[in-house]
């Protein structure tokens, strides 16, 4: 199960790298998913674990008060406005096999970062672009409520219903759409119009 998933990190990390190496400065430039960032600031956010020693993490979160959230957001748009573009892609690039994971997270944690936010990027530049559906499954497996319930997600009434696969979440009035998409529901992205159809999203509480 280790070598799947170490395996799915590195097919993510590279096809991430080989989609920046073809994109214009305008297109780095370019509103992702994540609200206020563009691809460079979320470049610069999966890669800060590559880049941060444990001891800088934790300086930062304490000039953050404890926040991770403002840490990220912080240090995203500090390093994006540092570094490059070629220094960007090249964080990834000379990072595929990378062992870090988020405290907690284990491996499955570390490819559902890489793939919450590659979505975040690709479904604002090219919706249809789809992420492999062994890696998806992998992501999709390791949710818990633990993990819908950081992003705030309230599914109540709501139940949201995969056309690409055998796959759902919730109790309610159907949400319909690619799992991919779902996943990025659930993680509280707003969506390019037509990719879901039937309820309303979810609200979020965080």
């Amino acid at each position: 199960m280790r070598t799947e998933v170490t395996g799915a990190i590195a097919a993510q990390r590279t096809e991430l790298a080989e989609l920046l190496a073809g994109l214009s400065e305008e297109q780095w430039d370019a509103a992702t998913l994540c609200a206020g960032w563009r691809v460079r600031e979320v470049v610069a956010h999966i890669t800060q674990p590559f880049r941060m020693s444990t001891a800088g993490f934790l300086r930062e979160m304490v000039r953050s008060g404890g926040r991770f959230g403002r840490m990220a957001d912080r240090t995203a748009r500090r390093d994006a406005a540092a570094m490059s573009s070629a220094e960007l892609l090249a964080a990834v690039r000379d990072n595929v096999q990378h062992p870090w994971s988020p405290p907690g997270g284990g491996m499955v944690g570390a490819l559902s970062h890489d793939v919450i936010h590659g979505l975040d990027i690709t479904l604002a530049l090219d919706p249809d672009r789809v992420v492999p559906a062994e890696r998806l499954s992998l992501v999709l497996d390791g949710m818990t409520p633990k993990s819908v319930g950081y992003f705030g997600a309230d599914l109540s009434g709501v139940r949201l219903v995969a056309t690409d696969r055998e796959w759902s979440l919730g109790a309610g009035e159907p949400l319909h759409g690619r799992a991919q998409d779902l996943l990025m529901v659930v993680c509280g992205r707003h969506l390019p119009p037509g990719l879901l159809t039937g309820a309303p999203a979810p609200r979020f509480t965080a």
